[in-house]
């Protein structure tokens, strides 16, 4: 259980060395446009939809779906499933039928979904990036020890700005997220909320 709960917390880190001052700054500034263009994509009002495979380096892999509105998500796998409306996180583990409710902090939210890079690049990050075939790879390195996520490799398509891999560095160690199927489309803030009607035996344990 430990294991599916890590794992949804990840559901959701330069590639080479810069020569000079004036091509980094040159390369920062490209590889933020690439960003721009990935978090465009991914911002949509009504939402977004896609497929996910999260990597841990010593537990496996393990297969989901997660729906994105703003900082809002829903991710499901065969094991568990998680809302977050933006305040309050659910997570209904389907081996014990309970749910634990909790209030994540912004560290924890940037660990739980896996678009967050949306939003963290933008500030506190050192960027660059490298082309390879028909993608851009934009390269996140933390400005401090204080950001929970102290590197991130973001794998853009070059003609579509959608992403299709995120490795992120946590504690040491390395995950790689692999995104399929992405697409746009209108969620109802319904599905970012745990209804206990849906679960009527469930414990709910209220860890606020």
């Amino acid at each position: 259980m430990k294991h599916v709960l890590f794992y949804l917390s990840m559901v959701i880190a330069t590639l080479c060395a810069i020569p000079t001052q004036s091509y980094a700054q040159a390369n920062a500034k490209q590889a933020r446009a690439i960003m721009d263009k990935t978090a465009k994509v991914i911002s949509k009002p009504g939402g977004i939809s896609a497929s996910f495979t999260m990597a841990h380096p010593t537990n496996g892999k393990i297969s989901g779906t997660i729906a994105v509105k703003g900082n809002k998500f829903h991710a499901k796998t065969s094991a568990a499933t998680v809302w977050f409306n933006g305040k309050t996180q659910w997570t209904y583990m389907k081996r014990n039928d309970e749910v634990n409710v909790s209030n994540p902090t912004l560290a924890q939210q940037q660990m739980m979904n896996p678009y967050t890079f949306v939003n963290i690049y933008k500030k506190g990050y050192t960027l660059s990036a490298k082309s390879e075939g028909a993608n851009n790879v934009v390269h996140l390195v933390a400005q401090t020890k204080k950001q929970s996520i102290q590197e991130m490799y973001v794998t853009v398509n070059k003609k579509t700005s959608v992403p299709s891999k995120i490795k992120m560095k946590h504690s040491n160690k390395w995950y790689t997220i692999t995104i399929g199927s992405l697409s746009s489309r209108k969620q109802p803030d319904s599905l970012f909320s745990f209804n206990s009607k849906d679960y009527p035996s469930a414990e709910v344990i209220d860890l606020r």
